[in-house]
């Protein structure tokens, strides 16, 4: 999973991450897709731009080795993943493609998760703002009640007083 990148909204796997599960250089690996091109359309696979390439490296999601790439990686989406079977036929591939395609229903699972807790948070945060309110509304109507009977205790008192403070 910590292999699987989000890329122009997609969840993708990375040539050379993919070649080094394969057992197989990335060299081969595009070498071996490019003559079945046509089972890879774009939504399957894409090239990164020198961009994509640069951030990706700068985040150190790809490591930075000696010599470098010439060109910018494929990204393969999950279904490119899977067509990766039907082009590289060894029982290495066939039980990797296995894990890979587990791995991002496991994502996609951790991610629906993560939504529903975040739309759990964004209702308590609804519901935390009306009670927010409310309790506002409390202390004001408290406010007003303690300077009513500060008013009401500083008022002179009524009737006949005598010298030592006494009412009669």
């Amino acid at each position: 999973m910590q292999r699987i990148h989000s890329i122009r909204g997609q969840r993708v796997m990375l040539d050379a991450d993919l070649a080094k599960m394969y057992g197989v250089s990335a060299g081969r690996l595009n070498e071996t897709v490019k003559r079945n091109i046509e089972r890879f359309p774009d939504d399957f696979m894409f090239q990164l731009t020198a961009a994509e390439h640069k951030s990706l490296t700068s985040q150190s999601a790809i490591a930075k080795g000696r010599g470098g790439r010439r060109t910018p990686p494929y990204a393969f989406t999950e279904h490119g993943v899977a067509m990766l079977s039907s082009v590289l036929r060894t029982n290495r591939a066939i039980q990797v493609n296995i894990l890979i395609i587990r791995a991002f229903v496991r994502f996609r699972q951790i991610l629906a998760a993560n939504a529903e807790l975040a739309a759990k948070v964004r209702d308590l945060e609804t519901r935390s703002a009306e009670h927010g309110d409310n309790i506002a509304a409390l202390w004001q109507a408290i406010e007003a009640l303690i300077v009513q009977s500060e008013e009401e205790q500083n008022r002179p008192k009524i009737g006949y007083h005598t010298e030592r403070g006494d009412k009669r």
